[in-house]
């Protein structure tokens, strides 16, 4: 389970925004944790009885959406040692892409990176990355049995043990899932630069609000989320009261 919230970074500015932090973070909240359009973000928005544009929305969760997820990710523990990695191909104006995803054992997600290949080049350009992302080495990674892996792995990390079998990577494929209900309600990427973007923050923000539910009692589930939205009201500023002049 996550701590309680604690101030660790400040929250973004909203200088110049018209509408409240409140209605703001909700959005963006809306729109990366349910499989939603713009629009109908912009449609639930209206049920509450609040008028903005989809196109309002959209820029909010360009310009707030991965600042939520950093500090997010910065109140999360360390990695763990058990790193999974893989790669699900991602259709992208109509041309085939790789998203390679990295998550602990845990199910934390680590990094993601959208490349044109799977070759040795790509897996060591990720290894490489996640390295100096993390700031960490593992004592294990678990792959599938994509020979690009373990050729990057003995180039970048060879002290660190690797195992490569199908079905002992279930960690990762099971974190693409809801990479693939986002990919479906968005009728795909439009660009490269647009799925990294979307993706960079959906994977910091969506897995905070979706913690291992079958392993917990209802009570239990309801206390951890409890908690996790009071982590959500800290990072975006929405628990910070406005002092009275």
């Amino acid at each position: 389970m996550l701590e309680g919230p604690s101030v660790e970074s400040a929250p973004p500015s909203y200088r110049g925004h018209r509408y409240p932090v409140e209605i703001i973070s909700h959005a963006v909240w809306l729109y990366h944790r349910f499989p939603l359009s713009f629009r109908e973000v912009e449609e639930l928005m209206l049920e509450r009885g609040v008028v903005v544009s989809y196109e309002t929305v959209r820029r909010w969760c360009l310009k707030f959406g991965q600042a939520y997820a950093n500090a997010l990710r910065h109140r999360q523990p360390g990695p763990g040692d058990k790193w999974h990695l893989g790669e699900v191909f991602v259709r992208i104006n109509g041309e085939q892409w790789y998203l390679w995803r990295a998550v602990d054992q845990d199910g934390t997600v680590l990094d993601i990176l959208v490349q044109n290949r799977r070759d040795k080049a790509a897996a060591r350009r990720f290894f490489r990355r996640l390295l100096k992302k993390t700031g960490a080495v593992p004592r294990v990674i678990v792959t599938d049995k994509l020979r690009s892996y373990g050729a990057a792995h003995r180039e970048v990390m060879p002290s660190v043990e690797h195992r490569s079998h199908k079905g002992l990577n279930n960690r990762a494929e099971n974190s693409h899932q809801p990479t693939r209900q986002r990919e479906r309600a968005m009728k795909g990427f439009r660009s490269v630069g647009a799925a990294q973007r979307f993706l960079s923050a959906f994977s910091g923000i969506s897995p905070h609000f979706r913690p291992r539910r079958h392993l917990m009692t209802a009570v239990d589930y309801r206390a951890e989320m409890t908690v996790r939205f009071a982590i959500w009201d800290q990072v975006t500023g929405a628990a910070v009261q406005p002092t009275t002049p």
